[in-house]
């Protein structure tokens, strides 16, 4: 039992290390970055399953907001939260939960697939409206709900797709090599 919990959490800090160096992987763009990020998330709702998986995100968040510059391009605090990037932040936790929790129930690797395109609507069901406040409200620009839309999420899907595709492929045979059960394929 004591075993588990200490597995437990040195995965969950394994998966907020995960996002962090996501974080560093990224292209500038306006008013959000492009990162690797979402793709660590779609492995941690994968391999952690949806309580532990979204918990990892919860820690990486909890992180930066006390100061650790873990965030894209080194942010940190709590004055990020008025960066229209945090609610994509908040996002991957909801997509983390939301993929484990449809992959529990069905894992195979159409499971995956579909639990992580749910992951991701869930994502940007939570960072395009943040974005768009961010941005409106905050930062006084004026910016459209069609070019939240479109700066926000149509500019990044065809890289969610790679990285969706990448997560699936590598996330149950690393599961299966470090001992994750949560991961393993099973006949679809």
């Amino acid at each position: 039992m004591r075993s588990s919990k200490v597995r437990s959490m040195i995965v969950v800090a394994l998966f907020a290390a995960l996002m962090t160096v996501g974080a560093y992987i990224k292209v500038p763009m306006w008013p959000v970055p492009a990162t690797m990020q979402f793709m660590f998330s779609v492995m941690a709702g994968l391999m952690l399953g949806a309580k532990l998986g979204a918990l990892s995100q919860v820690v990486y968040l909890l992180i930066g907001l006390i100061g650790v510059p873990v965030f894209s391009g080194g942010g940190s605090g709590i004055g990020y939260v008025a960066q229209p990037s945090f609610g994509f932040l908040i996002g991957f936790a909801v997509a983390a939960y939301i993929i484990g929790a449809i992959y529990e129930k069905r894992k195979s690797l159409l499971g995956a697939g579909l639990a992580s395109v749910a992951g991701l609507v869930g994502m940007y069901a939570v960072g395009l409206p943040y974005m768009y406040v961010v941005v409106n409200h905050i930062m006084g620009s004026d910016m459209t709900v069609w070019s939240t839309i479109f700066s926000g999420m149509l500019i990044f899907l065809p890289g969610d797709v790679i990285k969706i595709v990448a997560a699936v492929a590598i996330a149950p045979k690393v599961a299966e090599r470090v001992g994750l059960a949560s991961a393993k394929r099973q006949a679809a």
